[in-house]
């Protein structure tokens, strides 16, 4: 055993799936990564083409063919729509359960007596439209997310000053098993209090939706804690958690680390800029010898959202030259994955996630070349990690580490 490495370029997809006229309309035709290419005569991004990318695209350019030496395959979607938080957990080894969409106002009164039978003291707090909101040991709110489609989040908004981060995940989790939303977000920071927790109160009455204004509130601006908890996810299934407990330590770095609960303090490191996602990701291969890294690059995702393919390109080169030292520091041993959470086509026409196929890149090794068969969910991916490290599987997954071994 060595280092298995999967770098997560979030929202780098590779074509539309075929449920997509049923499911997703607007994402019909999407490609995210052909369609930048066909935007950006000359573009070479030299190390995810020798990895395999335009076997995966079937495409050629002037300036990037296809490798006879890489090993690639592609990746379906189980989650439903197309979503980074969602992803990720597929790629832990979560079976994706399909959520309710629903207001906080439905479930209040269970999480309230459910807080209270926990040992918290929780008030209702009404807004001034008539919303009502929980307010728990005085430094805690638990509404909508105001952000999100309506009905698709619950955030736990904490004054943590006031009250242990700890504290926070245990109403988190306390109000995770009395809704059935897609996510609990809970999260907090320093230098707020509870008054301005309630001062950027919003309301939106025909939906029965109330929150707190995130970025008005101010928990964003100091020493900000974030951990997302999705319907039906178990960590104690997914691979970031059953490793640690065979012995084998796990980092996660990017977007990743503020979505996967990661059982070692530490671990995790939540970086957005790209050349020190990828730098992070060299030093921590350089310094472990055996252990699982989760690498995700966020910025080719937000550039997807902001509908810009120069801004994308120029990430992909950043991503593209960060693997160049990250290839030369791999073990003989050593398995590498670059792939994607969901597509997000610039030009598509819309700015949101794209439901497409993933690209899959392997290198090792002990890799054969050539193509291996399409997988039909993420959590392949972290079946094949579990498998690597002679760990029991997750929940979800059938590991391809067969099939791409010499």
């Amino acid at each position: 055993m060595g280092r298995f490495i999967v770098i997560v370029l979030d929202g780098f997809g590779a074509g539309c799936m075929e449920d997509v006229p049923q499911v997703r309309p607007a994402d019909m035709g999407a490609h995210t990564w052909k369609h930048i290419a066909q935007a950006t005569p000359g573009l070479r991004l030299p190390n995810l083409e020798a990895l395999g990318l335009m076997n995966i695209a079937d495409f050629e350019t002037d300036t990037m063919h296809k490798s006879p030496a890489a090993t690639w395959s592609r990746a379906a979607l189980t989650h439903f729509g197309a979503d980074t938080f969602w992803g990720h957990q597929e790629i832990m080894g979560t079976r994706p359960r399909k959520p309710r969409e629903e207001p906080f106002a439905i479930r209040l009164e269970a999480a309230k007596a459910a807080l209270e039978e926990a040992g918290f003291q929780v008030q209702v707090h009404t807004g001034p439209q008539g919303g009502r909101l929980l307010v728990v040991n005085g430094a805690v709110t638990v509404a909508d997310n105001i952000e999100c489609d309506p009905g698709q989040a619950v955030n736990v908004t904490a004054a943590i000053d006031d009250i242990p981060f700890e504290d926070v995940l245990k109403i988190g989790r306390v109000v995770r098993g009395q809704v059935f939303v897609s996510r609990v977000i809970t999260f907090g920071g320093r230098g707020v209090h509870l008054p301005n927790l309630l001062a950027a109160i919003e309301e939106n009455p025909e939906a029965g939706l109330i929150g707190v204004n995130a970025p008005a509130s101010g928990v964003y601006n100091d020493d900000y804690h974030c951990v997302h908890m999705g319907y039906g996810v178990d960590p104690a299934t997914q691979v970031a958690t059953i490793l640690p407990q065979n012995g084998t330590d796990v980092f996660l770095v990017g977007k990743v680390a503020d979505i996967v609960e990661n059982p070692q303090p530490g671990h995790s490191f939540s970086i957005v800029p790209t050349p020190e996602v990828m730098e992070k990701t060299l030093q921590l291969i350089r310094d472990n010898p055996n252990a699982f890294i989760c690498t995700n690059v966020q910025e080719t995702d937000l550039c997807g959202h902001r509908e810009n393919v120069g801004e994308y390109v120029r990430i992909l080169r950043e991503a593209d030259a960060g693997l160049t030292p990250i290839l030369e520091a791999l073990a003989p041993e050593d398995i590498l994955v670059v792939m994607a959470d969901h597509g997000n086509d610039p030009t598509i026409g819309h700015p949101h996630h794209t439901r497409e196929y993933v690209p899959l890149m392997v290198r090792g090794g002990q890799v054969r070349p050539g193509p291996f068969p399409v997988r039909g969910t993420l959590s392949d991916v972290g079946a094949t990690v579990a498998d690597y490290f002679h760990a029991p599987a997750p929940e979800n997954g059938k590991s391809f580490l067969g099939e791409i071994l010499k």
